[in-house]
Order: structure tokens, then sequence, then C-alpha cells
């Protein structure tokens, strides 16, 4: 089943060698064959190009009606007859840029909608949509072809780079943001910090966040997450990080290139990550820590000291992967083990001596 025109409407038909051409994949089959849309393995037409994610789904393939399938090399035999091939050796890649052929982003409709409101001394490069009751402030400065969605807030001297996409109820204040960047629904970039000192009356007293948040190209922002800004320097984005729904980036955290930060991941203030960090969803990190390059933390870590460029950890508190099994591995033999407890030592000394009960019936004999 492909997806449903009225929200996914899709280009083409294309034929198999254009598809070919796009995904940097050899074609086997005819290669003028007209193909529609993209869709799973087991509800694909034959029209439409699936995909074989991995060995465990060879017999959705063997019962595929697809009329194009996208495979690594080594499994390419095992395409049925009358389903072309396209084969690539990272078939994933090569499918989401077939996808991405079928389904390109909608096309801009230039304008300023009647109900936004744009500062007069704000700067809009050529082509730029602003849509229903969007906010943009004085000073601030868009690329060429940027989308502003309906709700969303451009602040006072906000800074964004060609082709970026800010989604409906999207906010960003205090931002410089380059090229291609993508806040999705409901994000809010560049809020306050949770920055306060306490009083000896039990009151907090907030320290001024002065900083701001800058966004390297291709960054993109999930759906209600949040970036705070900088205390007193800046929080920063590198180029192509992809943060996913519902995350949360503490004041002054920095990542390098390519991080990729899962759903409900939290990260307090002034920790730096290197480039291609990943972390998995609900991880926690404490402030103040350095994870090295390459690293990867697992899912619902709790990371308080820094990590090594390329380990893998995983735990609370996090630990290498390796010890985290062989905690995970003698904790279930523990609650497995049977039969008497061990006998309690006194401190410092010997097992004490099981206290044997006297035989039930007739009282003991003394003398």
């Amino acid at each position: 089943m492909s997806a449903d025109p009225r929200f996914h409407p899709a280009a083409g038909p294309f034929t198999l060698s254009r598809l070919a051409e796009a995904a940097g994949a050899g074609a086997v089959g005819d290669g003028t064959r007209l193909l529609r849309d993209v869709a799973p393995l087991d509800g694909a037409a034959p029209d439409e190009v699936a995909f074989l994610d991995g060995r465990r789904h060879l017999a959705a393939l063997r019962a595929t009606r697809a009329g194009a399938v996208v495979v690594a090399p080594d499994l390419a035999a095992e395409v049925p007859p009358g389903c072309a091939a396209l084969v690539s050796p990272a078939p994933h890649l090569a499918f989401a840029r077939i996808a991405g052929l079928f389904h390109p982003l909608p096309p801009l409709a230039a304008g300023i909608h009647p109900t936004a409101v744009v500062a007069p001394d704000a700067v809009l490069g050529e082509g730029c949509e602003i849509g229903p009751y969007a906010v943009i402030g004085a000073g601030a400065r868009l690329g060429a072809r940027c989308r502003v969605g309906p709700h969303a807030v451009i602040g006072p001297g906000c800074v964004f780079g060609d082709d970026c996409r800010v989604h409906a109820h999207a906010s960003a204040m205090f931002c410089l943001a380059g090229d291609r960047v993508t806040l999705h629904e409901g994000a809010r970039v560049g809020q306050e910090g949770y920055g306060f000192v306490p009083t000896p009356e039990g009151r907090f007293v907030t320290i001024p966040q002065l900083g701001r948040v800058r966004l390297g190209d291709e960054v993109e922002i999930g759906a209600n997450s949040c970036v705070d800004r900088g205390a007193l320097g800046d929080t920063v984005l590198g180029p192509g990080t992809r943060l996913d729904n519902l995350v949360q980036i503490g004041h002054n955290v920095s990542t390098g290139r390519g991080c990729v930060i899962v759903a409900q991941v939290g990260i307090s203030g002034s920790t730096r990550l290197g480039d291609f960090v990943t972390i998995a969803g609900q991880a926690g990190l404490t402030g103040h820590l350095n994870i090295g390059s390459k690293a990867r933390i697992g899912a619902q870590a709790g990371v308080q000291s820094d990590v090594p460029a390329g380990q893998d950890v995983t735990g609370s508190p996090a630990m290498p992967v390796k010890d985290a099994l062989r905690v995970a591995l003698h904790l279930r033999q523990l609650g497995a083990r049977k039969g008497r407890p061990q006998a309690m030592r006194p401190e410092g000394g010997q097992p004490m001596a099981e206290q044997k009960e006297p035989p039930r019936g007739r009282p003991e004999q003394t003398d």
C-alpha cells in the first residue's frame, strides 16, 4: 500500500533507469519499466518500489508483488521472477533517495500571508513563504527560499540562511542558523536557560542568560524539542546534527558534526559532544561532561562522567557495554539462586555455627 495521496502526492512515474540513477544503484531488469511510488515489501503493487531490510524478510521478498525491490548485492538472486532489482551496497540509503525522488518537499508558495506580522526592518530573501499568523521580529534576516509556517515566530535579530524550514508553532529567539536548517512543529530554540542562584531565605535569583544558539548547516530539531540559549556564551549544534522529538538541550551545550540525539534525551548545561555521537532514547547526561567523537550512549543510560571517543556505554550509572552486560548477568544469577542463604558472618570473623533445634517431643535431660 502506497502513501495516501491526500497527504503525500507522488511525483513521477519514473523509469527503472531513472530510479537507479537517483539511488546510485545498479538496475537488473527492463530499464524503461515505469514505477509510480514506493511501498512496503508485503504491500507493494506491480508499479511500486520496495526494499529489503536484511535476510529476516526473505519470505516477504519471495512473496512480494512489487515491480522493483532495492536489495544488497548478496541478495539480488533472491528477487522473484518478474520483479526488477535495484542493487546497492547500502539499500536503505538507496531507497531513501528513491522515496525522495517520488516525494520531494512541497513547492514554496512565495509571499507573505495577510495575517502574518513582519517587522518593517526584517529582511526576507527571494522566494520566502511566510504563513498565516507568523511573526518575524525586528532586524531578523531570512535567506532565500525559507518557509515559516503558521503561528511560527522568528525573534528580533535572528538570522537564518537559505532553504530553512520553520514549521507551525515553532519559535526561534537569540538564534543564528545556517542553511537548510529545519525546526519541526512546536520546537523551541533560544529560550532562557535553567540558571538561578538560591538565597538564604529560600528564594531564587535568576541569572540573566546572555548567550545565543548557533545552529550549523542542515541541523534538524524535532517537534517539541527545546534548545536553551547560552548563559555567558553560546549553545551550539554542529552541522548535520539531528534532534528527535522531545529532546532537551541545556544552556552552553555544544555538539560536533552529525550527532544523533533520540527522543526524550536530556543533556545538562555545558556538556560537550564530539563529532558523530549517538545518544539513544531517554538517556540523561549531567552537566560539564566531555563525550568523545563517535561515542554511543544506550537507551535510558545515566551518564555522570566523561565518555572516551569511540566507546559504547549503557546502564545507570553508565558504564562500558561489556561491563553493563556482566552486571546484568550477575544480578540475574543472584535472583535465580535457590536454597538456603549462606550462614551469617560476624564482623571480621568466621561464619557462625548453625544452631541445631532440639528434637521435638520429650524435653532434653540435664544433669
